[in-house]
């Protein structure tokens, strides 16, 4: 038996039965595609940042801080370890048992000559501009290493003023007594105590002498000596022996080795910095120049020190002292 076809109108209502489904299978796909989409996305996201990663790795920044972290520690000591050995090295100089030798000056007339050496300067340019505003000539001598050396050696020339190495060295009761890391000590061999004083000279080009910073021990002894005078000979500097201890040999070995030398001819100034104290031995270094025809006088830029030399030099003029520069006296 035949099977017969279904109508138009069945096939119709068969096709709209199937459009549901259809729409739905769609819509599933479309929802589907749009969270698979969603999804890769997030997955590509964290692809950009990782890829920048290498670049500002924090790894490579950490290196670049420590070393100027690391720098004012090591230079830090240094800086404030000269302001406070400054008083305890000066007591080296006013010891009450060394007494100034008797030194050969140049013969001047007139009524007296005096030579004034500021010890001790490279700290402040403050203070070697209050010292020149006296207006008298001041010889300036500065330790090498002091966190303003070459700006107050610079300004003192530049004004015309004459300038000395203060060179560090070597006292009897180091290392309890506190010594400049660029200092001398009889324990360097020759050449390193040569390549130090060459490097002063560097760092202070205008010194046109030196004379000895604390230096008790160091100064007794000829041999190391000698090497620093070699080297001041060669380069046409002359030597002022400071005199912190008795048995020094820097004026005597000078003589012997052709340097022109020196000495302080009279008490340290500031032994006491009580400004009445300064003025007492300021007069007392008057007197001496004029019994003699001229004296050498050594102080410090402590503050009472630089206020009784304002005070007192313009005195001095006045009595007929004639102030110059150390190389004056010297021969």
């Amino acid at each position: 038996m035949q099977k017969s076809k279904p109508s138009p109108r069945n096939r119709r209502k068969n096709g709209s039965s199937k459009r549901p489904f259809i729409y739905l299978l769609v819509t599933l796909i479309l929802i589907v595609s749009v969270l698979y989409l969603l999804d890769y996305r997030k997955k590509k996201a964290p692809e950009k940042p990782t890829a920048k990663a290498p670049v500002t790795a924090p790894e490579k920044a950490v290196p670049s801080p420590k070393k100027p972290h690391l720098l004012p520690k090591k230079e830090k000591p240094a800086i404030k370890e000269l302001p406070v050995t400054r008083k305890p090295e000066h007591k080296q100089y006013t010891s009450p048992a060394i007494t100034p030798p008797t030194v050969h000056l140049p013969k001047f007339t007139g009524t007296g000559v005096v030579a004034i050496i500021i010890d001790d300067m490279g700290s402040s340019v403050s203070e070697v501009r209050e010292l020149m505003n006296i207006g008298v000539p001041l010889t300036f001598s500065v330790i090498p290493g002091l966190q303003q050396a070459r700006e107050v050696a610079t300004v003192a020339h530049a004004n015309g003023y004459e300038v000395m190495l203060h060179i560090p060295m070597e006292p009897q009761d180091y290392p309890q007594r506190r010594l400049e890391r660029n200092g001398l000590l009889l324990s360097y061999g020759d050449k390193e105590i040569e390549t130090r004083v060459r490097g002063f000279m560097n760092v202070i080009p205008h010194a046109v002498g030196a004379n000895n910073h604390m230096g008790s021990r160091f100064t007794e002894d000829r041999a190391k000596m000698s090497i620093v005078l070699r080297v001041l000979r060669e380069n046409g500097m002359f030597f002022i022996d400071s005199v912190t201890t008795p048995k020094s040999v820097g004026l005597a070995l000078s003589r012997e080795m052709g340097v022109r030398a020196s000495a302080r001819t009279a008490p340290f100034l500031d032994n006491s910095e009580d400004v009445s104290a300064i003025k007492v031995q300021l007069k007392s270094l008057t007197k001496l120049a004029m019994k003699k025809g001229s004296a050498v006088g050594i102080c410090h830029p402590h503050r009472g020190t630089i206020r009784a030399l304002t005070e007192e030099l313009p005195i001095m003029q006045q009595k007929g002292i004639r102030f110059v520069y150390a190389s004056k006296l010297v021969q």
